[in-house]
């Protein structure tokens, strides 16, 4: 079947994009959605049922719909949350929240166009007739679009080590993907865990831990050893920054932001006045200087950017000054399987070996960055030159409209929207910024769609 839209994806960015464009378009256009997610829109981030599991970015910000600021904090409303637009909903309620949207649209607005949820995964594409692209379904089936929308997203981040030589008793105690939360299930109370990495998911699995009678230790690796900060619960005001004024060689520009974190008093108020001119700032560095800050600045950046809960903190920071949790910075150098795990690494900063033993090893080094290389689809569409990798290796080239380039200048219009597009706008992964995007891209289709 041909339609108008394409949507390939069944993430956030996806239902966010459906929804912008089910507002849009004529009763006579039609949208297909593709992805092989049993959960469509709540993927990984939103479909955990632990209470503990929040959002990190406050209610009052996390509206489906950028002009409908309120929008989510009356959903809670209605469904009887006691929280307001300050509070940290948890991240199963905004799961909830999305679905209710879509189904709301898909219910009421009468007439709407077609919308069609293809259970299936995108596997290769070829253009049709220079106007539309087919994919192939792994369903056996075709599909194809006169325009197209890729919201793919990211995927659990692989180990830092190869471990598939550890015989088969270890790698039974090697936990790939902690958001899979049927393994704590088998972990005892007491037995000795260690987490890879130490970012926000670390800080979920701690809590989902403790959430299931854990007492047991937990020993945390990372390269830097460095934990998420806390929100607040009575945040400073941001500071107003003209981020035309701000330098752009890295250097410099870390100096600024510093001096203005002294002035005000409070760090957190300058990366809140920061976070809705990131993408601005991100456009004005050269490519060298946006190499060094993912190089050198990146993981200071998420600690302060990328914040938790303030009741969330509490909790982990009493786990970690009892000791029950402690942080190591270093480097994973090999693991062996006798009556146990053995992690070696060499810690920060020194050249000696140090060991962790554990019964239980967790990936939460994060989620990989959007690239090319972990979807066959998307090498396919650059075998064929649909796509490029950005210089970055962060995602794919797109336009300030989240286009993708022709060589041509003619064909289908294939926009991206969400993780992918992070070369291009950096700040794009999470739903205040995606919103925005999903928004204008919508509106630019529905300019074409008669």
């Amino acid at each position: 079947m041909i339609y108008d839209v394409v949507v390939v994806g069944s993430g956030f960015s996806a239902i966010a994009t459906v929804c912008n464009l089910v507002e849009l378009l004529p009763a006579s256009a039609s949208i297909a959605i593709v992805g092989d997610d049993p959960g469509f829109g709540r993927g990984t981030a939103y479909r955990t049922e632990l209470y503990l599991h929040r959002l990190n970015v406050p209610a009052g910000r996390m509206s489906l719909y950028p002009d409908r600021p309120d929008n989510f904090v009356d959903w809670l409303r209605q469904h009887k949350r006691p929280l307001g637009a300050g509070d940290f909903a948890s991240r199963q309620d905004y799961g909830l929240y999305i679905r209710d949207c879509l189904a709301e649209l898909l219910r009421h607005k009468k007439p709407r166009c077609r919308v069609d949820f293809i259970k299936a995964k995108a596997t290769g594409c070829v253009e049709r007739y220079g106007t539309m692209i087919g994919f192939l379904l792994d369903n056996g089936n075709e599909i194809a679009g006169r325009n197209i929308v890729l919201c793919l997203g990211v995927g659990n981040a692989k180990l830092p080590i190869d471990l598939s030589q550890l015989p088969p008793r270890g790698l039974a105690h090697i936990v790939t993907n902690p958001w899979r939360l049927s393994w704590l299930r088998r972990v005892e109370a007491t037995d000795r865990v260690c987490i890879l990495g130490s970012g926000l998911t670390m800080i979920d699995q701690v809590l989902a831990l403790s959430a299931h009678g854990f007492t047991g230790k937990v020993t945390v690796l990372s390269r830097r050893g460095l934990a998420p900060l806390d929100h607040i619960k009575a945040p400073k005001p941001a500071t107003e920054i003209d981020v035309a004024t701000l330098p752009t060689r890295m250097s410099a520009l870390l100096h600024a932001l510093r001096r203005e974190s002294s002035a005000s008093g409070d760090w957190r108020s300058i990366m809140d006045g920061l976070r809705p001119q990131t993408q601005a700032l991100w456009l004005r560095l050269p490519e060298m200087e946006r190499r060094r800050f993912l190089r050198h600045a990146l993981p200071w950046w998420n600690i302060h950017r990328h914040r938790v809960a303030p009741d969330v903190f509490r909790r982990f920071d009493v786990m970690l000054r009892s000791g029950q949790v402690s942080i190591r910075a270093g480097y994973l150098l090999d693991v062996e399987e006798l009556n146990g795990l053995t992690l070696r690494y060499r810690r920060r900063g020194r050249s000696d070996v140090s060991s962790i033993e554990a019964d239980w090893i967790v990936n939460c080094t994060g989620m990989e960055r959007a690239g090319i290389s972990h979807s066959p689809l998307l090498r396919e569409m650059q075998r064929q030159g649909l796509i490029e990798a950005d210089p970055l290796n962060l995602g794919i080239i797109v336009d300030a409209q989240s286009r993708i380039p022709r060589s041509t200048g003619s064909g289908p219009d294939i926009y991206a929207v969400g993780a992918l597009t992070a070369g291009q706008f950096w700040e794009i992964t999470a739903v205040p910024d995606i919103r925005v995007q999903a928004r204008k891209v919508g509106q630019a289709i529905a300019g074409t769609v008669e």
